[in-house]
């Protein structure tokens, strides 16, 4: 009886068959039993000085064939052989005198491979059914998780665009990580990325926020070891970095403080230490990343000479770490390494050499839920596993790294900190509240984009013919009255009126017009900044004097009269941005 035979055998736990390697961490094939068995036919024994009886050419593949009468098979005590028995609708075999004069239709090489991975895989997965069991609540345990303490969205959502704040912190527990910087250190937020995935999984872009950036940390509500809460006061105009450790604060508190900076809110965070990058690194056989110049920096002990590398473990992290060796020596410099070797570590983490190999599969996700800190959303096998599966679905060229538009702190005469680009920052954080890729790779909805912004083009009437009634839909209170006094005093559209409160509340502001009035509301979205979408082909209203008019309602993205509400389409100039597919050569 052949591999496949044994698997249909009556009684035969294809299981049995296959055992772990632990030299190799692999399921192999073994045909010999393991230990003795009742009640199942004994395997075929190899060939001796007496030759074994050939296998007709006519016996389907997987069918034990009858024996011949002169011979006789031994007993196994306890149980009778049972004879073998012909499948279901399957055609009786020829008597052993007519064997041989029609040959079987020989399978071609392709369906035998098909057969053979198909069959090997459901044995695998049989056998490794109950050990699987085991092993996700294992890894359950590994994953260390605290409160989010209400300052997140609740959790991501498969049908929403996701943003998960990364923090890596400078806390030195750990083997061999005491004799790097501050030993004592608390655990600030070091390292902090938001990583914002598009809704449609399209884009994603990574924002990293410099550590040293001057802000302010709120009031942040936090979960103690007992079980209680306390308020932890904010503090005016502090570095970032204090968000986390400082003064008992847990991520939480970086997510808040991230919240009041960027207007994003996070829906889940994990927190990675150093042992994260030396852990993760090794898992998956080392990273490769390219170095522009010789790099010898004693602080971070990291020395590797121009070229290319695979760095992994305490390596890894001397990469990560180091700053004095590249760009001005200072923190900027050392998050466009970091950015380098996260694009690194994402190449691997989907490359074909780590996807298709067990053993390293099993490394990572043993690695990856004993470094990574989550929050309670995120604690458990099964929910990091929905995450992933969503960013999966992102392709790496279409993941861009960006660092928060920042400028030297002109309240220092030694330059040690750095404040937001008023002129910059804004825009970036609009784009990611706003959805926008900042790769431009949404190729699917450029007609419709073409569409909506042909709403803009055209001829404008001037500001006096503009009939309009202001509604307000989600904005402050008082913001209607705001915006017709603006219109009415400031940009000389004197036939408008305040509607009062719309129906119902509205996330963006938009205006809606009949086709006759397409001249006015080109005007109207003019001096108001909308952009196309905003505009809403539809009917017109009668207002208090029984003309036709327009009507703008404020959503919940009004901030103000005479602010613009048009969601910039790229990047401002000068902000740096690179992509996680190109390989980028450290300097």
């Amino acid at each position: 009886m052949d591999a496949q035979g044994r698997g249909r055998a009556k009684d035969v736990d294809p299981a049995d068959q296959w055992v772990l390697n632990p030299s190799t961490g692999e399921y192999e094939l073994r045909l010999g039993p393991s230990a003795p068995q009742s009640g199942i036919p004994s395997p075929r024994r190899p060939r001796s000085s007496e030759a074994a009886p050939a296998r007709s050419r006519t016996e389907a593949p997987g069918r034990s064939r009858p024996e011949a009468p002169s011979r006789s098979r031994p007993e196994i005590p306890g149980r009778a052989v049972p004879s073998p028995r012909r499948r279901r609708g399957a055609p009786e075999e020829p008597l052993p005198g007519r064997r041989g004069r029609r040959p079987a239709k020989k399978a071609s090489k392709g369906k035998k491979v098909l057969l053979w991975t198909g069959g090997t895989m459901a044995f695998v997965l049989v056998a490794g059914a109950g050990a699987a069991y085991f092993y996700i609540e294992h890894l359950n345990d590994n994953i260390a998780s605290v409160s989010d303490d209400g300052a997140s969205t609740g959790g991501f959502s498969k049908d929403k665009a996701i943003n998960i704040l990364l923090i890596g912190t400078d806390k030195r527990t750990g083997k061999g990580n005491g004799s790097y910087g501050d030993a004592g250190s608390v655990g600030h937020a070091d390292t902090t990325i938001l990583l914002h995935v598009s809704k449609d999984r399209s884009n994603a872009t990574a924002l990293s926020i410099p550590r040293d950036l001057i802000t302010d940390v709120p009031d942040c509500p936090t979960t103690q070891e007992d079980g209680t809460q306390k308020v932890i006061p904010g503090t005016r105009q502090v570095r970032f970095n204090t968000s986390l450790g400082q003064d008992g604060r847990t991520p939480s508190c970086t997510m808040r403080t991230v919240t009041e900076l960027t207007g994003v809110k996070p829906d889940n965070f994990m927190v990675a230490d150093f042992n994260a990058v030396k852990t993760l690194t090794s898992a998956v056989g080392g990273v490769e990343v390219c170095v522009g110049k010789d790099l010898d920096d004693p602080d971070s002990h990291l020395k590797l000479s121009k070229g290319m590398h695979t760095i992994e473990g305490e390596q890894a992290l001397a990469f990560v770490r180091t700053r004095h060796a590249v760009g001005f020596g200072g923190d900027l410099s050392r998050i466009g390494l970091q950015q380098q070797f996260l694009s690194a570590l994402m190449r691997k983490l989907k490359s074909n050499d780590t996807l298709t190999s067990p053993s390293k599969m099993l490394d990572l996700a043993e690695a990856g839920t004993k470094a990574l800190t989550v929050d309670s959303q995120l604690d458990s096998i099964g929910k990091l596993k929905d995450l992933g599966l969503e960013l999966g679905k992102l392709n790496t060229e279409n993941l861009t790294f960006t660092t928060t538009p920042v400028i030297d702190n002109p309240a220092e005469k030694v330059k040690a900190t750095v404040v937001l680009n008023e002129s910059s920052a804004p825009q970036v954080f609009d784009m990611i509240r706003n959805d926008v890729s900042f790769t431009a790779v949404k190729e699917k909805k450029k007609k419709e984009a073409a569409a909506v912004a042909a709403r803009l083009k055209g001829t404008k009437a001037p500001a006096s013919e503009v009939r309009v009634r202001v509604l307000n839909g989600g904005a402050v209170a008082g913001s209607a009255q705001e915006t017709l006094s603006w219109l009415q005093n400031e940009e000389g559209v004197t036939r408008s009126e305040n509607g009062g409160n719309a129906p119902a509340s509205l996330a963006k502001t938009t205006l809606e017009y009949s086709p006759d009035q397409a001249d006015q509301a080109r005007r109207l979205a003019d001096i108001m900044g909308l952009a196309g979408s905003a505009m809403k082909p539809g009917e017109s209203v009668t207002n208090s004097q029984g003309l036709p008019a327009m009507t703008l309602t404020l959503g919940k993205d009004f901030e103000g009269a005479g602010v613009s509400l048009t969601t910039p389409t790229k990047a401002p100039e000068g902000v740096q941005k690179s992509t996680a597919d190109k390989v980028e050569c450290a300097k």
